[in-house]
């Protein structure tokens, strides 16, 4: 397979609003063209469930699961756009493999604009001390490649899927939605674990 140019990449992103790997995969298949790799991704709705993002999703459900022994807890709510698709088995599956996940991952947030600015401070400051004496422009690169790294290990959409390490949790969401025809949110969760510190309010 051909080096797709992440410039590309981008472009076809910010033009159809599928996941990066699908557009990486659409352009890779037509070697870069960019008309025939949207062609691609329309043809498979995922370019759609982008512009499907923006709906209200004010159905769903509020899920649990518990682990076999006791010891962790998940308490999720995923919403949808209407009653049908939340009775519906593929979306049912689909908030079951999340509530697995939360389990089995240990997310913090569910997306990047919920982490605190004091959080992100305090790991910016931790990566700029392991990367003393280079030019100021390179640690701040070095500090946000490191920083969407730390993205990765707390966000939830930002987390590879434990069933499919290829594939983010947030690109899960946006195959769902293109599958259901409808807007699909992950609207909190709480996971809860035998003998964990508990923050003090």
């Amino acid at each position: 397979m051909s080096t797709i140019d992440p410039q590309l990449v981008k472009q076809l992103r910010e033009k159809t609003n599928a996941g990066m790997m699908d557009c990486k995969k659409a352009l890779a298949e037509v070697g870069g063209d960019m008309e025939k790799a949207e062609d691609i991704l329309r043809k498979k709705g995922i370019a759609s469930a982008g512009k499907k993002a923006s709906r209200a999703a004010k159905e769903g459900v509020v899920a649990s699961y518990i682990h076999l022994q006791g010891k962790v807890g998940v308490l999720v709510e995923i919403n949808c756009e209407t009653d049908f698709v939340a009775k519906n088995d593929i979306f049912r599956d689909f908030v079951k493999d999340i509530t697995l996940h939360i389990a089995a991952s240990h997310p913090t947030y569910v997306k990047r604009d919920e982490v605190p600015e004091s959080v992100l401070e305090r790991e910016r400051e931790v990566y700029r001390g392991q990367v003393v004496g280079k030019p100021a422009n390179i640690i701040e690169k070095i500090v946000e490649g490191k920083l969407d790294k730390f993205y990765s290990s707390i966000c939830l959409l930002d987390q590879a899927f434990i069933k499919n390490p290829d594939q983010s949790i947030q690109e899960l969401v946006t195959a769902k939605i293109a599958e259901l025809g409808e807007n699909i949110v992950i609207r909190r969760f709480t996971r809860y674990m035998v003998g964990e510190e508990v923050e003090s309010e």
